[in-house]
């Protein structure tokens, strides 16, 4: 990504903000996305207006530490990051001197849940949201609640409209009998916004074949304890809480990470970075195509029932259009699994400038031999692909078998 569109301010000058906050409505060639803030304050002064495109790293606003406004500089600076949010320093504004801002998006306003794609078609259709019935999650709109209202409104209100003249109204029946002229196509715009996503994932996965130099190690797990674990645990749940399969792994690659830090982190800056919060990249196929890994964050202080809130809701808005920020930038290891649509072995790309990435196929029913006898057990192919710059197959080792160690205690995850 080298550049984004403002969609729309969900701040104003004077607003108090914390850590964690949304602020504002960035569009992207992958989602549009909520940008947080990341200190706590006050909105001193907005620098750039809805619709337009900057580019990554511009400063947007300007927050002050202290307790009152300061009038900020209005100079857009290059940062480091994406849609850097400038903290200015105490203080109070100049006597006399005015400053002007920029004319904030009043749509939608006075504030209502609405995700940040059905934000931007309200904004382009010139739809209140105000007057919509969100149908999400505690009555969230979403985009398709727009495209029915859209739909269902009425070209003039009834029983507004004067009556028309008699000459209009003749040369309007005569209108009516001839043929209707087709309509002009609409662009596609699904079609575009799946072309902007096909080259973005081309972008990173071009430049992570090119840049690192990816090892990759695969092992069979034995998935027995997990799987009857998860059967009695869940047949004690009614269905809407029942612990979806995949979460297990989830847990599992978290506590793994924990043993072998080495493959959590990032190569930035020609050099191997470990972080110390484990944020997991889950790979979500999107319904109008095209591929996004948002994270699970701080993944490894959750249970396993945190975690199947968090995928619930982290799927749920990547299709609807509700991810924020950090969701797409803090990943520090991503989990592909393709296991649901029969696909026995994944050896996937890395996602730059992370240095791991985690595979798993299909369970399936495999000769097994233990203790030396032989038997039919269901397996787990995981496989993981690797920087060698950051770490070496010994790292990668030890890491699947951490992961096989977890999954055999299922009582523990």
């Amino acid at each position: 990504m080298q550049a984004g569109t403002l969609v729309e301010w969900l701040v104003k000058p004077g607003d108090q903000v914390k850590r964690r906050d949304a602020v504002a409505v960035v569009e992207t060639d992958k989602a549009a996305i909520e940008i947080e803030v990341y200190e706590d304050g006050i909105i001193d002064s907005l620098l750039v207006q809805p619709g337009e495109k900057v580019a990554v790293g511009t400063v947007m606003a300007v927050i002050q530490a202290g307790a009152e406004p300061k009038a900020a500089a209005r100079d857009k600076i290059p940062l480091q990051g994406v849609a850097q949010m400038a903290t200015g320093p105490e203080g109070e504004p100049e006597p006399g001197k005015e400053t002007s801002l920029p004319t904030i998006s009043a749509v939608g306003s006075p504030r209502v849940k609405a995700s940040p794609y059905a934000r931007k078609l309200a904004a382009e259709r010139g739809v209140n949201l105000n007057s919509l019935d969100g149908t999400g999650p505690d009555g969230t709109i979403c985009a398709a609640d727009v495209k029915r209202y859209k739909a269902a409104a009425p070209s003039q209100p009834p029983g507004k409209t004067p009556p028309a003249p008699a000459e209009e109204r003749r040369g309007a029946e005569i209108r009516q009998q001839e043929p209707p002229m087709p309509a002009a196509p609409e662009k596609p715009a699904a079609k575009d916004y799946q072309a902007a996503m096909r080259r973005a994932i081309a972008t990173a996965m071009a430049r992570s074949k090119r840049e690192i130099p990816h090892y990759y190690l695969q092992s069979r797990i034995d998935m027995s304890r997990t799987l009857q674990w998860l059967e009695s645990e869940n047949a004690k749940r009614p269905i809407k809480d029942r612990i979806l399969p995949v979460v297990p792994l989830i847990r599992a690659v978290a506590l793994a990470l924990g043993d072998v830090p080495e493959l959590n982190g990032y190569w930035l800056e020609d050099r191997h970075q470990v972080a110390e919060a484990i944020h997991i990249g889950f790979a979500i196929s999107l319904r109008q195509g095209g591929l996004i890994a948002p994270a699970i964050l701080n993944a490894d202080e959750k249970c396993l029932d945190e975690l199947v809130t968090a995928l619930r809701d982290l799927v749920m808005r990547a299709r609807s259009g509700g991810l924020r920020s950090s969701e797409l930038t803090d990943a520090t290891v991503t989990i592909t699994n393709l296991g649901d649509l029969g696909v026995e072995t994944v050896y996937g790309i890395i996602y730059p400038p992370q240095v791991a990435l985690v595979g798993f196929g299909k369970t399936m029913d495999q000769p097994w031999a233990e203790n030396g006898m032989l038997g039919v057990r269901p397996v787990l192919t995981a496989t993981l692909s690797a920087d060698h710059r950051a770490t070496d197959g010994h790292h990668g080792a030890r890491f699947l078998d951490a992961l096989n160690h977890h999954l055999q205690e299922p009582s523990r995850l």
